[in-house]
C-alpha cells in the first residue's frame, strides 16, 4: 500500500529536499556503474588469459604425470602445493579487492643423485601450474566481488531512476496542486468576506441617512 502523503508546506519541503538528494546521488551512482562495467571487462579478458595459462601449464606438465608415482621418496605433487598464497587489498570503485602478490612452497629437500634429473623440471613446471591457478583463482574472486557490486548499484539505479524520483516528483506536483487550491479558495473566501462587509457597511450608511431627524426633548 502506498504511504499516504500529508498535503501540507513541509511535506513539500521534505520531497524537495528528498528529490534534490536523489538527483544529487543518482549520477554518482552512474559513474560508479559506468566504472565498474569497464574494471569487469578488463578482468575478464584477464581471466580469459589466466585461464589459457593455466591451460597451457596443465599441458607442459602432462608430459610427467605418467611417470611422477615412479619416484621414491619424493612426494613432488605435495612439493608443488602452495605453503602459502599472499594477497594484498587494493580499491576498485569503493571495492575492496584481492591482488596476487607471491605464491610460496615449502623448501624441496631431497637426494639430487638418487632422482632422474627430470624430477626437478617437473617440480619447477608444476609449481608454475600452482601458480597459475593460484592467480587464476584470485582473479576470479576480483570478478566476482566486483559482479556483486554491479548488480547491486544497477539495482540503486533503477530505484532512484524508476521509483524514489517518480514518486518525489508526484508528490511534490500533488502537493502544489492543492496547497494552489487552497491559496485560491483562501483568496474567494477573502474576496466575499470583503464584499459582504463592504455590503453591510453600505446598507448601514444608507439607513443612517434616510432616518427622520430626532426633536429635540423639552427639559
Amino acid at each position: 500500500m502506498a504511504k499516504k502523503i500529508k498535503l501540507t508546506r513541509p511535506e513539500l519541503k521534505r520531497h524537495r529536499d528528498a528529490l534534490a538528494r536523489f538527483e544529487r546521488y543518482l549520477p554518482m551512482l552512474e559513474l560508479k556503474q559506468q566504472q565498474l562495467q569497464l574494471t569487469l571487462l578488463a578482468i575478464q579478458q584477464q581471466r580469459r588469459r589466466a585461464a589459457q595459462a593455466v591451460e597451457a601449464a596443465e599441458r607442459t606438465f602432462g608430459a610427467y604425470r605418467s611417470v611422477l608415482h615412479d619416484v621414491a621418496g619424493v612426494d613432488v605433487e605435495g612439493l608443488a602445493k602452495p605453503a602459502e598464497v599472499r594477497t594484498s587489498a587494493r580499491n576498485i570503485a569503493g571495492v575492496s579487492i584481492p591482488t596476487l602478490d607471491d605464491v610460496l612452497f615449502k623448501e624441496a629437500s631431497y637426494s639430487l643423485f638418487a632422482t632422474p634429473a627430470w624430477v626437478d623440471r617437473a617440480l619447477e613446471d608444476l609449481r608454475a601450474l600452482s601458480r597459475r591457478k593460484a592467480e587464476l583463482a584470485v582473479i576470479e574472486e576480483q570478478y566476482e566481488l566486483l559482479r556483486r557490486e554491479l548488480v547491486r548499484v544497477i539495482q540503486r539505479v533503477n530505484m532512484f531512476e524508476k521509483i524514489k524520483i517518480p514518486e518525489a516528483r508526484a508528490a511534490i506536483h500533488r502537493i502544489r496542486i492543492h496547497l494552489g487550491d487552497e491559496m485560491t479558495a483562501a483568496v474567494g473566501w477573502a474576496k466575499l468576506a470583503k464584499a459582504k462587509v463592504e455590503k453591510l457597511q453600505a446598507t448601514g450608511a444608507r439607513e443612517s441617512s434616510a432616518a427622520p431627524p430626532q426633536e429635540p426633548v423639552a427639559l
